[in-house]
């Protein structure tokens, strides 16, 4: 029983004659005619019945039909997965960038390498995704950092050198509710800072460690947890929060904050491998 004699099998059930079966498959009539004859001499019992103008399947042909089908889908996807070799991509993302950044990334990685197959796994720390690339538990990772060498915004490195890449700048933005004090401020100096409250995240989250290299010690730190709830508490007028323009940026619009006249630098969207991999192409 050989594929080509499964194929023109199929072919003439489904177009009932030898002279469709061969226009559908590309060859002679005489041909699938031989290559149908062989595969019941194979089986040694008839697949069709020839009585009518029609072909029509024999019980034989019947239970055939389903193995058939199995055996080329199986002949097919074989030749697919050996024709293109796939390389996996165990890629970790911090969660707080993974819904508003991760799938512009994705779009860019499957664009250049359409050969990988991509698992995701997210966390909200940091060190378990630096861990788990330094470890080979991941191939990568997307992370936030300042500009500069791997770790400028202040988090430890583990022990095994790494590489990165910027994909993108993260704007921040410094805001408030209107009703703040320092909402009217046209310039601040760390005399108005002093004694308001800047609110924040864990003290491990890139928010709050770009919050410490930007405003020092001149606030007091409320913590206030996710980007949602910083932001809806600084919407109440309970102290002003550095958060990602895009977090801020309708609310802005809005009017529920103002902009505070201090201009952040931004935070780098970085990719990190291990050094001892080949450069991580993107």
């Amino acid at each position: 029983m050989e594929l080509r004699q499964l194929r023109a099998f199929e072919a003439l059930v489904a177009h009932r004659t030898v002279t469709g079966a061969a226009m559908a498959l590309g060859l002679a009539p005489a041909s699938v005619s031989e290559q149908v004859r062989t595969l019941e001499h194979s089986l040694g019992t008839d697949l069709f019945d020839r009585a009518g103008p029609d072909l029509t399947l024999t019980p034989a042909g019947e239970r055939l039909l389903p193995w058939s089908r199995r055996l080329l889908d199986q002949a097919d996807q074989a030749r697919r997965e050996v024709a293109v070799a796939r390389t996996r991509l165990r890629l970790g993302v911090l969660a707080a960038v993974a819904a508003t950044h991760l799938p512009a990334v994705l779009a860019r990685l499957t664009d250049h390498r359409p050969d990988l197959d991509i698992s995701l796994h997210t966390d909200a720390t940091r060190d378990v995704l630096l861990d788990g690339v330094a470890a080979g538990a991941l191939d990568a990772a997307l992370v936030l950092d300042a500009p500069g060498p791997l770790g400028a915004l202040g988090f430890p490195l583990p022990p095994a050198p790494l590489d990165h890449l910027d994909l993108q700048a993260v704007p921040l933005t410094l805001v408030a509710a209107p009703t703040h004090p320092l909402a009217r401020a046209t310039a601040l100096t760390p005399e108005l800072l002093r004694g308001h409250r800047l609110l924040v995240d864990t003290p491990a989250c890139s928010y709050h460690l770009a919050g410490e290299r930007l405003l020092g010690h001149h606030v007091r730190r409320l913590h206030t947890g996710t980007v949602p709830t910083t932001r809806a508490c600084a919407e109440q007028g309970l102290g002003i929060a550095l958060l990602p323009t895009h977090a801020v940026h309708t609310h802005l619009t809005a009017g529920t904050l103002t902009r505070l006249p201090l201009n952040p630098p931004p935070l780098h969207l970085r990719l990190l491998w291990p050094t001892h991999h080949a450069p991580f192409p993107t």
